[in-house]
């Protein structure tokens, strides 16, 4: 069984009741919701907690983390954004989710700015399937449709995607590298646009689709024995 963390910041849906109305349970609880019946161990971590609820021990039991930060990276511990590169670089899974982008986690791993264009407005969004034999976007026809999201656009200051799985489109124009892949060492990276806290993006059944295949995707895989390449050991040669 993959186990998941799902951190969130869990600032706005306190600040602005907009938000909470859209996510009673807070954005983690409406993703942990979505998801739920891919059979992942979910367990939550917010910004609040002591260390941000992302401990040693914590994320030594996450294969995968799921992360959605908007309104105080600032405030992120050093010693814990560390901790969570030290343990992508040992194979645990990042799933990372519209404004996560800035985070200084991400920030470090990617090695660049990841500033970008934006503008906040009910915009319909239109994210297109660039590969569709990818994992990550089975059971996703293609393209998903949002009726109102904000607006993210290029140039995204990022490093050549490992893979590009999707791309945006908006109906002002603007088009954005919205679905990316990434490895750091010995763990996978996707980072997935969509999601401003204002809409109700994470209840869409696609882009909970598309979150699920995207753990299933990024976490470590574990075998309990390990042969030469993909076959059993030579059997000894008699003379």
């Amino acid at each position: 069984m993959i186990k998941v963390t799902i951190w969130n910041e869990f600032l706005q849906e306190q600040r602005k009741e907009e938000v909470a109305r859209i996510y009673p349970k807070g954005m983690h609880g409406a993703i942990a919701d979505g998801i739920k019946q891919d059979g992942f161990e979910i367990s939550f971590a917010t910004f609040n907690e002591p260390e941000h609820g992302l401990t040693q021990e914590k994320l030594d039991a996450t294969d995968v983390l799921i992360y959605w930060g908007h309104v105080d990276h600032k405030g992120f511990q050093d010693d814990v954004v560390d901790r969570i590169c030290d343990r992508v670089h040992k194979g645990m899974g990042l799933v990372v989710l519209h404004s996560g982008h800035h985070s200084k986690m991400f920030r470090k791993l990617m090695g660049t700015s990841c500033d970008l264009l934006w503008r906040e407005a009910d915009e319909k969004e239109r994210l297109w399937v660039i590969d569709p034999s990818h994992p990550i976007v089975e059971g996703i026809g293609p393209y998903i449709d949002l009726a109102e999201e904000e607006m993210y656009g290029e140039h995204f200051d990022i490093p050549v995607p490992d893979e590009l799985i999707f791309v945006s489109w908006f109906e002002g124009g603007e088009v954005f590298r919205s679905g990316c892949t990434y490895r750091r060492g010995q763990g996978r990276i996707f980072y997935f646009r969509p999601g401003h806290e204002t809409y109700p993006t994470y209840h869409n059944k696609d882009v909970q689709r598309v979150i699920a295949n995207a753990v299933k995707w990024t976490a470590p895989v574990i075998r309990e024995k390990t042969f030469y390449g993909h076959h059993s050991p030579l059997e000894e040669i008699k003379k």
